[in-house]
């Protein structure tokens, strides 16, 4: 029987990677110079040989690095192959970026720029290539009857029903649950054929069998109490012990725990952003892109304010309270798309489709979505992001954050000129909640991956829009 050793799996990852990634760079070599396929005089060699095969020296434990900051060397049981991908791809374009910085500083002129993005692609295949071919030689195996792990549950709750399902639905983590102890429900009970094998004081009577890999403590709520008694059972006996918290209905996602002097503290919510090197990050990015957007776009500030002063009576910038980070107000700029009207109207109207207030000059703004270019500013003040949850004005935020669970969390973070909401379809008269669901996905997980991905993404689905009137 193979042992499902991580430490062994990982040792063999980055022997596989650290090969793959001199087998890459050295056959990139080859292409670049001694293909023929290039005619021009850099084929003379100016460098050498000995000069581009010496930077192995910093490429290979470089890149290794990078693999490892990308989660490459994590258990293979959970992920998928789509994710092992994409961190592939994330970890070598950041190589690659790197890369070619560094030539820069040091000025170097000679060394093959075409080269380096040879390597950059054959590492790509060559890495998620031997990451396949492990994964599936580990299902092989699972299908054998081998690196099979057997789980006993302790304590029936709706967390160890969510466990058995995706357990069920993914024979290929090669996990068996062997059964389930409870002292509420009755010996013999089913679910999707797993059993109640009896009370949780069989623990006593099971652990020193050694029969089993993992123990899962999946206890509902009510019975916490006993919840050190068993992990100090099953440690007694050295088996790998983990904890699935019933608490779904309370802690509605991932959670993440904090370390406050040797006191472990649960934060019901992860929140990315209030990482400080993340929220300066992210800043750095938003003054940068808010500058060159306002550059971008200033013939189409210029044309966009002749038309609308020209089309209808009253101001060119129509600015709006709004609601922002941690609950404070701002104002919010836009291009005027409406006949002038009373604030208090104003304030309290959903803009719906053919809504007689909106001008035709604004009607195509809107669509287009220019109306929205002079929220770079806001942006460049730090009252925005450039990507975010919609800021929403005062009087709906306190309607909807009575009528719709979690509303009120979008305010942890600056609110964006586009977000994932946007980009998936959630803009103008649209459901609230899907809105809210998409916002809470993108503030737990928040990436400078995901934005820049969202940026992208508007360019095609967030600009014009069915629902943008």
């Amino acid at each position: 029987m193979i042992k499902d050793n991580q430490k062994y799996f990982n040792r063999l990852h980055v022997v596989l990677d650290a090969l793959v990634i001199a087998a890459a760079y050295a056959l990139a070599w080859l292409i670049r110079f001694q293909s023929g396929l290039w005619k021009d005089a850099e084929l003379t060699g100016t460098l050498g040989a000995g000069i581009y095969f010496s930077a192995l020296i910093f490429i290979v434990p470089g890149y290794l690095i990078l693999n490892h900051l990308f989660n490459l060397y994590t258990s293979k049981r959970y992920s998928s192959a789509k994710r092992d991908v994409v961190n592939v791809i994330k970890a070598n374009t950041v190589g690659l970026i790197l890369f070619i910085s560094f030539l820069y500083i040091i000025d170097q002129k000679h060394f093959s720029r075409g080269m380096i993005f040879i390597f950059c692609a054959l590492n790509i295949m060559g890495q998620s290539g031997t990451r396949i071919f492990i994964r599936k030689l580990l299902r092989s195996f699972r299908k054998k009857g081998y690196n099979i792990k057997y789980v006993l549950l302790v304590g029936y709750s709706k967390a160890a029903e969510q466990y058995i399902d995706r357990i069920m639905q993914n024979p290929q983590w090669g996990y068996v649950v062997r059964g389930v102890l409870d002292d509420h429900i009755p010996r013999g009970t089913l679910y999707r054929g797993v059993k109640v094998l009896g009370s949780i004081g069989n623990l006593e009577i099971i652990l020193p069998e050694n029969k089993l890999d993992e123990i899962a403590i999946t206890l509902s709520l009510k019975d916490y109490d006993m919840l050190e008694r068993i992990v100090g059972l099953c440690e007694k006996s050295g088996v790998h012990t983990k904890f699935i918290p019933d608490y779904n209905s309370v802690i509605p996602s991932k959670p993440y725990t904090e370390d406050l002097n040797g006191l472990p503290v649960i934060n019901i919510r992860h929140v990315p952003l209030t990482n400080t090197l993340n929220s300066m990050a992210k800043r750095a990015v938003d003054i940068v892109g808010s500058v060159f957007a306002i550059v971008l776009f200033s013939p189409v500030f210029l044309i966009t304010a002749i038309l609308v002063r020209c089309t209808s009576k009253g101001p060119i910038i129509f600015k709006q309270e709004r609601v922002g980070l941690h609950n404070k107000p701002f104002q919010m700029y836009k291009f005027r798309t409406m006949e002038v009207q009373k604030p208090s109207k104003e304030q309290k109207c959903w803009t719906t489709k053919d809504d007689p207030r909106v001008t035709r000059v604004g009607r195509i703004l809107r669509r287009t979505s220019i109306d929205e270019l002079p929220q770079f500013f806001n942006v460049f003040k730090g009252d925005m992001s450039m990507v975010g949850p919609r800021p929403e004005r005062p009087f709906f935020v306190e309607k909807f954050k009575e009528e719709i669970p979690r509303y009120m969390i979008k305010h942890q973070v600056r609110p964006g000129i586009t977000g994932w909401a946007q980009v998936n379809g959630y803009r103008g008269d649209t459901s609230i909640r899907k809105r809210i669901d998409c916002d809470l996905y993108y503030i737990e997980n928040w990436t400078m991956g995901l934005d820049f991905k969202i940026l992208f993404l508007t360019i095609f689905k967030g600009f014009v829009n069915k629902n943008a009137y």
